[in-house]
């Protein structure tokens, strides 16, 4: 009964009878041909936990949901950038002016138009336009390097390309003709404002062609329906509640998947659509959140994570929902918004399936999930399925690990021009009713929960998510491999914090260094494939059989070569150092160290930059980094701002190396808390470990006292200095780790003393925030083998994230 209920061993013991009743009845049968599943429970997985048939406007289009809008509200404020805003009734007037003008250049049902436009209101215009026309649009990132979107645009074949003029010379060489929005606005915008007519579109033609990444080295273009669109797009604005009262943010990639969705569903209903400026700049974002009283935006996890580590969480806190999507999401994450919180949202599905097969809202109760694992995928959302199948194609049991399947109306065409590989992930139905059904085979790895929801197990081939977007590591390793110095090459994505992978290349050959195979790849793949690091060996791993042992391989040092570190100067590098250090995750950095070679990605980028603009008071620009990306460079830039007057805060710069002035945003916030509220309990943190096994005690209280050693943070207190608070690290003097005895208790009343001690941590123990420690640690013995860790700190110095650090190094 510790480790498993009742029901699990009661299902368990069915397989069992079922496997040895199928070998009694034939004995040539191979194993792994038996069948573990009733009929009960195969129709329960295939059938019961899929039924989700719902109405949905299949003959109504994406486009004349939004014309039906503008009728009802031509004036309301459609679309909003900057300064910059559109009424429905404008927006459907340009729209239709652009879509007339593409039907007299031959656009029409199944025909490609690309769009190749930055975030502003004509790229909003330029979709309208092309669905209106009756035609596909086809998204290009402008900040795509120019290789990757002449692919793009020489495979998906285009009729013409809507750009800017300042876009043009960056597709110059391509036999499409280009239309430029602004330059040639007088061409198309004297067309008639009014709705194009329909005309043969059906259900069947395609809405969009979106490009993912190729295990050939080459992007591919997946194919969407009007019919998987519109039914996705109604379950959203049903399950998100979007109404004319919402304010929604766009700030992912328009080559992105989740981005279509955000960009069409609030002009459904009146709502307003606000664009925010490239790149993702954390602070920025969360300005304009507050500002335009934003209440719903979409993006990965990463980038929300980004975004709370810029206030806090404070403007998230704000939303009304978060719709996440792209990868991976862990609760931890979402645990560091304060109070109230809005609605998060967790989709799952592929873009070769709509992009959302299922769902799960988050528990209120973000700790109630378990430690380490990420948001379950959830349930099927309308019209869509999901199996788990074994190899053979077979269902599997709860609770036992497959690969999952995706069917349903929003399971696309395929991929343009490869018959081949749209055979092979694009397979028959066989559990479906509908004549012709398919389903999309993933890639990735699942089970059924007894609840009816999937659980995300990871992925069976080489294809990984990183911050959002998904990457078939071939695709880097057949570019990586085109330059000279480059005989073989491996690329992986190694974990480093939870749910923040990153890329790293290995190559066999000559050595020619990181910055020039990264170059090599900056000039023919997005950013986001570029890897953090690139290891020369002399050969590659390999296991017993001769192939490549990717376990073997050595984790790169996101650290100084030997010799060429060199420590600080000033004041000004050592805390840019340290804050270096803390978000690239390495020991140590130099004064000369390149920020690209100690294991970035941009998000880290923008870390930095909300760090430095916290701790230094000035608005770097993100810009900065990438012109001069050492920590001398950037302490001359810090330092010539602050010089010129252009801070936004009070600046942070350490003058002892026990004390640090001022405190961050959050911290601030805190500390008046308690001035207000003294001894103040809403922000204790309690955490609780149930250890099992033979402990060794003081091994556990030298290791306690080694991470307070290390971790200044847990040794520091708030004390007012001038009138304003100031955070001084006490010395460090050792711990005692407390231990308290119940083993000898019933085991009811040992229970019910573990959840007192935590209730008592959480909230019945009050810090000291100017005499600490802000950080508590005591031991209850419930038997020989069996002990309870409970820990406890103070908001002020941790939060989630620290609470992982600690559970990691402990």
């Amino acid at each position: 009964t510790a480790l498993f209920e009742r029901e699990t061993v009661e299902r368990y013991a069915g397989y069992l009878c079922r496997v040895l009743a199928g070998m009694a009845a034939d004995e040539t049968r191979a194993v792994d041909r038996l069948t573990l599943l009733s009929a009960e429970e195969r129709r329960r997985v295939t059938e019961e936990w899929n039924h989700t048939e719902a109405p949905y406007p299949v003959e109504s289009y994406i486009h004349e949901r939004f014309e039906a809008q503008a009728g009802r509200t031509p004036d309301a404020v459609a679309v909003v950038f900057e300064d910059r805003q559109l009424t429905y009734g404008e927006l459907n007037a340009r729209a239709n002016r652009l879509a007339h003008h593409l039907r007299s250049l031959g656009v029409g049902p199944d025909v490609r138009v690309g769009i190749c436009v930055e975030r502003t209101p004509e790229l909003v215009v330029a979709v309208l336009g092309v669905l209106k026309s009756g035609g596909a649009y086809l998204p290009l990132d402008p900040g795509y390097p120019q290789e990757r979107l002449l692919d793009m645009v020489q495979d998906s074949a285009p009729l013409v390309l809507l750009t800017h003029g300042s876009l043009a010379g960056r597709l110059a060489g391509l036999d499409v003709p280009l239309l430029a929005l602004d330059e040639d606005a007088a061409w198309w915008g004297s067309r008639p404002a009014s709705n194009p007519e329909r005309g043969a579109l059906s259900p069947e033609n395609l809405t969009y062609v979106i490009y993912t990444s190729g295990s050939t080295g080459r992007p591919k273009g997946v194919e969407m329906t009007h019919r998987g669109a519109s039914n996705l797009l109604h379950w959203y604005l049903g399950a998100t509640r979007i109404s004319e009262r919402d304010s929604v943010l766009v700030v992912t990639s328009f080559s992105f998947h989740l981005t279509q969705r955000n960009l069409l569903a609030p002009l459904f209903v009146g709502g307003r659509l606000h664009l925010a400026r490239e790149p993702f700049e954390p602070g920025r974002i969360a300005s304009q959140i507050v500002a335009s009283e934003i209440t719903m935006m979409n993006l990965t996890p990463t980038g929300f994570q980004a975004l709370v580590e810029t206030d806090g969480g404070r403007a998230i806190g704000g939303l009304r929902i978060v719709v996440f999507g792209g990868e991976p999401l862990y609760p931890r994450q979402l645990a560091r918004v304060p109070e109230p919180r809005p609605e998060f949202l967790n989709p799952y599905g592929s873009t070769e399936a709509t992009g959302i097969t299922t769902h799960h809202f988050a528990r209120a109760d973000l700790a109630s999930y378990p430690p380490g694992r990420s948001m379950p995928p959830g349930r099927p959302i309308a019209n869509a399925r999901i199996y788990v199948l074994d190899g053979a194609g077979e269902p599997v049991p709860v609770g036992v690990t497959g690969e999952l399947y995706l069917g349903g109306v929003g399971v696309t065409r395929g991929y343009r021009g490869l018959p081949g590989q749209t055979a092979e992930r694009f397979l028959p139905d066989p559990f479906g009713a509908e004549p012709g059904a398919r389903l999309y085979r993933t890639g990735d790895l699942g089970r059924w929960l007894a609840d009816g929801t999937i659980e995300f197990m990871g992925r069976n081939d080489a294809q990984v998510k990183v911050r959002g977007f998904r990457i078939e590591l071939g695709e880097i390793e057949a570019r990586l491999a085109e330059h000279e110095a480059v005989r073989e090459a491996v690329v992986v994505a190694r974990e480093g914090e939870v749910g923040d992978p990153r890329l790293v290349a290995y190559y066999v050959g000559e050595e020619a260094g990181a910055e020039v195979l990264r170059a090599h790849l900056a000039a023919r793949l997005p950013e986001y494939m570029i890897p953090a690091a690139f290891v020369h060996m002399d050969a590659l791993p390999v296991n017993p059989n001769g192939k490549l042992d990717r376990k073997a391989l050595p984790a790169p040092e996101f650290a100084s070569a030997e010799g060429k570190y060199e420590a600080p100067r000033t004041l000004v590098e050592e805390v840019l150092a340290g804050i270096w250090a803390e978000v690239l995750g390495v020991e140590r950095v130099g004064v000369h160290d390149q920020f690209f070679e100690l294991g970035w990605h941009s998000l880290l980028a923008t870390r930095v930059v909300s760090r430095v603009r916290e701790v230094f008071g000035v608005e770097l620009p993100l810009r900065a980094l990438f012109e001069g990306p050492t920590v001398a460079e950037m302490a001359g830039r810090v330092e010539e701002m602050r010089r010129a007057g252009l801070t936004v805060l009070p600046p942070v710069v350490p003058t002892e190396r026990t004390e640090l002035p001022l405190l961050s945003f959050a911290q601030e916030r805190l500390w008046f808390l308690e001035q207000l509220r003294p001894g103040e309990i809403s922000y204790n943190l309690p955490f609780a470990l149930r250890l099992r096994g033979a402990l060794d005690v003081d091994a556990l209280e030298r290791s306690l006292s080694e991470i307070v050693r290390r971790h200044e943070a847990l040794r520091t207190v708030f004390r007012e200095r001038d009138g304003a608070p100031r955070q001084v690290i006490a010395p460090f003097g050792g711990l005692r780790l407390p231990v308290q005895d119940l083993s000898h208790l019933p085991q009811e009343t040992r229970e019910a003393e573990v959840q007192r001690e935590l209730v008592a941590e959480g909230g019945a123990r009050p810090f000291d925030l100017s005499a600490g420690p802000l950080f508590r640690v005591s031991l209850l013995r419930l038997g020989a083998e069996e002990h309870v860790l409970l820990l406890s700190m103070h908001h002020i110095v941790s939060d989630g994230w620290s609470m992982g650090v600690l559970y990691r190094e402990l």
